[in-house]
């Protein structure tokens, strides 16, 4: 690496006596003594091996290669400001970029809201949302691509100590009929009755599948038992389809919470069960937080832990 044979406060001096016209006037606005500016532009040519003023004048000129300097310098000067205005922006949450991952469901229905209820109170912030299956986002966060994550689902074994894992809020899966199926007033359902249903579920290999299944089974409801009528690659899918009289399915509340309101969809409690999962916000330890990330954890997840 090249040494760099001038100080930032030689720049300084150089400029201010460019811009004073004499070495005295430019000591006095830096609040300096003459000598000491005399001392650094001596420092400063001896260093460079070049004169920078010409001295056989009463006003301090600069030699073309104190031209030169200066040009550089001024150039040099306004990136350190505008440095050091960035930081100080961004520690003030007037700049910078916010970095959230969320696996499927959560990225897809949740996020949006709490990404927009940020950006209504800090503008300036970019965000950038990653949408990815649980393993993947845990794997960015650990890695340092991503500043936090919401996730649904398992986390795999080998990155828990690469990761600081805290329960974020509980999440209901609901059983969801077709506005028009004669269950679909039904009070409360019996287990038994979930079994000579004809349901309607996303892919056996997909990740939200599987943990789905994995919620129910912790639930008493054996998923093996269920009958599959219908296997689709989405949840928007799987909406349209029960919407159409085609099945039932276990959702998060979250991906229908529009669709209940609207009255598209009927959600069907079960008689002494009530099927959750816990959503977990993960982030790495060792990764530097940044006030937009402090002000997302603490000004908008909690806003939303009781509606995930």
């Amino acid at each position: 690496m090249i040494d760099i044979p001038f100080t930032l406060d030689q720049l300084r001096i150089l400029k201010a006596i460019a811009a004073e016209g004499s070495f005295k006037r430019a000591a006095d606005s830096l609040y300096v003594s003459q000598p000491a500016v005399s001392l650094q532009v001596q420092h400063l040519e001896r260093q460079l091996d070049v004169p920078l003023f010409d001295r056989g004048g009463r006003r301090a000129q600069l030699t073309e290669a104190g031209q030169l300097l200066l040009s550089y310098g001024d150039r040099i000067l306004s990136l350190c400001q505008e440095t050091c205005r960035a930081i100080d922006d961004l520690q003030n949450l007037n700049g910078g970029t916010l970095i959230i991952g969320a696996s499927q469901t959560t990225g897809t229905y949740l996020m949006p809201q709490m990404i927009g209820l940020f950006r209504k109170k800090y503008p300036e912030v970019s965000v950038q949302l990653h949408v990815h299956s649980t393993r993947r986002t845990a794997w960015s966060v650990a890695n340092g691509q991503v500043d936090l994550a919401i996730i649904g689902g398992e986390i795999p074994a080998d990155l828990h100590d690469s990761l600081e894992i805290t329960p974020y809020a509980e999440d209901e899966l609901a059983l969801i009929l077709p506005i028009s199926h004669q269950l679909a007033q039904v009070g409360a359902l019996p287990i038994d009755e979930l079994y000579k249903l004809q349901f309607i579920t996303l892919d056996s290999q997909s990740t939200i599948r599987k943990a789905i299944d994995r919620v129910l089974l912790d639930s008493g409801v054996d998923p093996r038992q269920l009958a599959i009528a219908m296997e689709l690659n989405s949840i928007e899918a799987i909406k349209n389809a029960v919407q159409a009289g085609l099945g039932a399915a276990f959702l998060s509340v979250t991906a229908i919470e529009k669709e209940l309101q609207m009255g598209a969809l009927q959600q069907v409690r079960i008689d002494g069960v009530v099927i959750k999962r816990m959503l977990l916000q993960i982030r790495n330890p060792n990764r530097y937080r940044s006030k937009a990330t402090e002000a997302f954890c603490n000004e908008v997840l909690p806003v939303f832990r009781d509606k995930a």
